[in-house]
């Protein structure tokens, strides 16, 4: 597919700050299966930027922002071509081991559920790559997806407990239960074409990535129950959502503040016209 991504966020704050600084991973790297033909990245106010790759492999992108400032809009846009991979992950950027991602986090703590949950599958599937598929689809069947149900410092004992959150406690359960059965498994932040039409979308996607023996890293989006395709655009990976975050900073001064983010993915013109 050839898709187009509009990413916008806006902070704003009820007061002037000082300083602004944030980390951005919002630039996706071209690998198999995903062809980034453009790519840009503004911000609406007076900034340096600094880009880099982390530990992770992960472009990132440092915007340091001098006050007084009381308002930052970063607007990321770009064009990708994806193929349907069946999930698998080949040629992207690979610093680390495998083995780094069987580390647990505090997000990806997994509780008495998900360690019984995990000893079951185990139980029932003797075959890794199986037993991951079932996991995908056990999470989808019995987890309830709900926006208002979850922050994004909850982590997976909290969410898988309560049986209801967004996609990143979905792909944080995903991540416990994978571990524990022996598995690496990253987090994945990215962007999801919606097959239903809806374009516009309140945040960027999450899902996760196991490494299965004799087929390297695939991609499993426990949120629809589905292994990454061509509709998904990867972005960033970490050990959970701290590592992945697409935006993530500090800032010195009072007051409040607030932020708006809205994804617009869509098949980019030249393919809706064919």
């Amino acid at each position: 597919m050839h898709l187009s991504i509009d990413y916008r966020t806006d902070y704003r704050f009820t007061q002037p700050q000082t300083r602004v600084i944030q980390m951005l991973r919002v630039t996706p790297a071209s690998h198999a299966g995903q062809t980034i033909v453009g790519w840009t990245l503004d911000v609406d106010c007076d900034a340096r930027l600094r880009s880099q790759v982390d530990g992770y492999g992960n472009k990132v992108t440092m915007l340091y922002v001098p006050g007084p400032v009381d308002h930052v809009s970063v607007n990321v846009s770009g064009e990708v071509f994806t193929d349907d991979t069946a999930g698998v992950i080949r040629d992207a950027p690979e610093p680390l081991p495998a083995a780094v991602f069987l580390r647990s986090t505090p997000l990806s703590a997994p509780s008495r559920g998900i360690r019984t949950l995990a000893t079951q599958l185990l139980d029932l599937e003797k075959d890794e790559l199986s037993r991951l598929h079932l996991l995908n689809r056990e999470l989808n069947r019995s987890l309830a997806f709900d926006t208002g149900a979850t922050m994004v410092d909850t982590d997976a004992a909290t969410a898988f407990d309560a049986g209801h959150g967004v996609c990143q406690d979905f792909s944080h359960i995903f991540l416990a239960a994978a571990r524990l059965m022996g598995t690496p498994a990253r987090y994945i932040s990215g962007h999801l074409y919606r097959r239903d039409g809806a374009e516009r979308q309140p945040a960027a996607h999450a899902w996760v990535e196991a490494h299965v023996e004799g087929f390297g890293w695939i991609g499993f989006d426990p949120t629809n129950g589905i292994s990454a395709d061509d509709a998904y655009i990867r972005v960033a990976a970490g050990l959970d959502y701290a590592g992945a975050a697409p935006l993530s900073g500090a800032r010195t001064g009072g007051g409040g503040e607030s932020l708006d983010v809205e994804v617009r993915v869509r098949m980019a013109q030249g393919q809706q016209q064919n």
